[in-house]
């Protein structure tokens, strides 16, 4: 009931095609279509009309970016709830695409990526529509990973990001952009008790998460286990006491954090415009918690203990997490980006390089900007960038045939068309011209 109830209200995050692009290609005079793509191009005179919206546009959204699921303000990372504002920067990226389509941009592309004259860079509509990484299995499938490799990636994975300090260190970064966004709408003005609740609970979850004993977090400093003393005979009188007063207190397990999430993704649900791409985080880590509810959560418990719950855990998550989890993505992208929020691309597409090498292939993704700013380049590099690691990461644990080369492509207005390199990738600068 609560998955239906958030999927209405957040329906906003779902993948929009460009129909209204379209539509106005349609209307357009001297209309023409593109050999084998059926696809409509608009006439160069409905690019010279089209631009000055698209000025227009960047200027009244400067300083506003879509980041991994939520519209932005980049001066003080503060998630945009105005509506107007949300459905013009949804009708500049659609404006932004068609651009990009256009037959001059396409010729510059092409010249960039290397392409032989029938191959262009995003040039398919299919190709620059928005992507969002939310699994291994889209992710797979873009690069067009087998099945039997898919088993090899997924095998892999669960071996390396299952650990218990890899959870742990998830769920408390998750809780923390949760608390920071709640903080961030509790004004002295505004009172929401939905959202009191929400942070008293997430205040309760990480409390839970980092103390060394979940009842009382100022009786010892670190695990039983790893406590040393001078004295042997302290040593063991230490021991002895501490070991008493553990067993006399009941073990939390994870089941304590899952019914808090269950809590926590309901009065979240109450602001779905603030917390959307929180809820569905919240309940993709819920997936693996409810496998591991019933195993110890508190970290104060022998060496011989420890280690078995670890274990426990890495085994119950190996098992039962699929390909297409998201809890798992979830892990793999704190693991390889210490974030949890999902990429999300403007462009994505894929090509082979014929001129360099006949087994290259040439993954591109790119991100539409709002104004050329060193600050919104950056990060618009950096969401790039993540997108990018993740394609070369499963490329590499799949084993795939072939070189794998990767580009990122930002388009701004007026923008000074240059190249970067951030990472060890190369990052291409584009204006927009009619």
């Amino acid at each position: 009931m609560l998955n239906r109830r958030c999927t209405a209200v957040f329906g906003f995050r779902r993948r929009i095609r460009n129909t209204a692009e379209v539509s106005l290609s349609r209307n357009a005079s001297g209309e023409s279509r593109e050999g084998d793509t059926n696809q409509i191009i608009p006439s160069k005179e409905w690019y010279v009309k089209a631009y000055p919206k698209l000025i227009k546009l960047a200027h009244a959204l400067k300083g506003i970016d879509q980041i991994d699921g939520r519209v932005v303000n980049t001066e003080d990372d503060s998630t945009v709830t105005d509506e107007q504002i949300i459905n013009e920067m949804q009708t500049f990226k659609k404006l932004a695409r068609a651009f990009i389509g256009s037959p001059a941009m396409q010729r510059g592309l092409g010249t960039v990526i290397h392409q032989s004259s029938t191959t262009s860079c995003f040039g398919k509509e299919e190709e620059r529509e928005t992507m969002v990484l939310d699994s291994l299995t889209t992710t797979c499938n873009f690069l067009q990973v087998s099945a039997q490799q898919r088993k090899t990636v997924r095998l892999t994975l669960c071996r390396q990001i299952t650990h218990q300090h890899i959870w742990r260190g998830c769920l408390q970064k998750l809780l923390e952009a949760v608390r920071l966004e709640i903080a961030s709408s509790l004004t002295p003005l505004q009172h929401s008790p939905s959202l009191r609740m929400a942070e008293q609970i997430v205040w309760t979850c990480q409390k839970l998460l980092s103390s060394t004993n979940s009842k009382d977090s100022s009786s010892f400093s670190s695990p039983l286990w790893m406590q040393l003393s001078s004295s042997s005979a302290t040593r063991k009188l230490m021991t002895k006491t501490k070991t008493e007063l553990i067993n006399k207190q009941p073990r939390s397990k994870w089941a304590e954090i899952l019914e808090m999430f269950g809590d926590l993704t309901e009065y979240l649900c109450q602001n779905p415009k603030l917390f959307s791409s929180d809820v569905l985080k919240l309940e993709a880590m819920k997936e693996g918690m409810w496998h591991i509810k019933d195993i110890t959560l508190d970290k104060d418990i022998g060496y011989i203990e420890s280690r078995k719950q670890d274990y426990l855990l890495q085994k119950n998550l190996s098992i039962s997490l699929g390909h297409s989890s998201k809890c798992l993505f979830t892990l793999l992208l704190y693991y390889l980006f210490g974030t949890v929020r999902d990429v999300e691309v403007d462009a994505c597409g894929m090509y082979g390089s014929p001129i360099k090498r006949k087994d290259s292939v040439v993954v591109c993704v790119g991100k539409v900007l709002t104004c050329d700013s060193d600050k919104m380049v950056l990060t618009g590099m950096k969401q790039l960038d993540r997108a990018l690691g993740l394609f070369s990461f499963v490329w590499e644990t799949a084993k795939m045939k072939g070189v794998l080369e990767l580009q990122g492509h930002l388009w701004c207005v007026g923008a000074k068309e240059r190249k970067l390199s951030y990472k060890g990738n190369v990052f291409f600068i584009h204006a927009f011209y009619p």
